[in-house]
């Protein structure tokens, strides 16, 4: 494998960064992951503008390089990839070990990659099985505090949320995330992805403020418009969530993923899971290997 440092195409093995680097310090970086089908990155305006906004909100917003998208695509072609998990990484680079960054930045830029299946229509999924959800007591960090709708290396809020799976975890029980409350106790997200729930045939999720709002989760909004879904976007207790008629968490590399239970209750999936997550392989289809789905086939 190689990966891309500060401009260059480098092995695995070589590919660092200095131990004076501020996301090394002190998680002082923005990142993005994104999905690659087909040789496309699925949605990469999406992603850059976050990834843009984020190094805005840090005070460095000429971090991102002008030339990131060559650096991707020069990544996935030095591995021979045209499907795959794509990280990209901005920290603020190498300064002196102080809380208050310089204002001149030279900023570190990673792109790593890994291989992952096929995607779209006649792909196929990379979990398993449907979500094992399990509530933690770790709440999400005020949007006051740590501005919610930035992606940045400091995850140590998630982090210590799945960090409670594991003390739960057991033979027969062994939960794959962390559904995680905002200061108020109304659910916000998972540790690493977005919740929809299903109730009486709404489509219903987490309204933004306290949670990252996901290129993943915009998708899917966007995709139930056009279906002309029934949508709402609120503040939900454990309760709706537990109670639901069928529930699914996103993300850029799981898409979309059933919850099977959450706290030990049954929840799963049903037809509207079902259909938004064909509805989903048929963008990436459509967008990245381009083949528009037959509808009448």
């Amino acid at each position: 494998m190689q990966y891309h440092v500060d401009g260059a195409l480098v092995p695995r093995e070589e590919a660092t960064v200095s131990v004076e680097d501020r996301g090394f310090r002190y998680g002082d970086a923005a990142f993005e992951t994104l999905r690659a089908y087909g040789g496309e990155v699925f949605r990469w305006d999406a992603h850059l503008s976050r990834l843009e906004h984020t190094c805005e909100t840090l005070g460095m917003p000429d971090a991102v390089p002008d030339d990131l998208a060559l650096r991707v695509a020069e990544t996935l072609d030095a591995n021979d990839l045209e499907d795959a998990y794509v990280r990209v990484s901005v920290t603020r680079g190498v300064q002196p070990g102080k809380l208050t960054p310089e204002e001149a930045v030279s900023p570190t830029v990673v792109v790593v990659v890994k291989p992952l299946p096929r995607g779209g229509l006649s792909g196929q999924r990379v979990w398993d099985a449907p979500a094992v959800v399990q509530t933690s007591k770790t709440r999400k960090i005020p949007s006051n505090a740590l501005p919610a709708d930035i992606k940045t290396h400091n995850y140590l809020n998630g982090i210590l949320a799945r960090l409670e799976l594991r003390r739960v975890s057991r033979e027969e029980y062994a939960p794959d995330e962390a559904l995680m409350r905002d200061a108020e106790g109304y659910v916000a997200e998972g540790a690493t992805s977005n919740v929809f729930f299903v109730d009486d045939g709404t489509l219903k999720t987490p309204e933004t403020g306290s949670l990252l709002p996901g290129i993943t989760r915009e998708t899917v909004l966007d995709i139930a418009a056009g279906e002309a879904f029934p949508v709402e976007e609120g503040t939900y207790t454990l309760d709706d969530v537990r109670d639901a008629d069928e529930a699914f968490l996103t993300n850029t590399t799981w898409e979309l993923r059933p919850v099977a239970s959450v706290d030990g209750l049954e929840v799963g999936g049903g037809p509207i899971t079902t259909l938004l997550q064909r509805l989903y392989d048929e963008r990436v289809e459509a967008a990245c290997y381009g083949e528009e789905p037959n509808r009448n086939a």
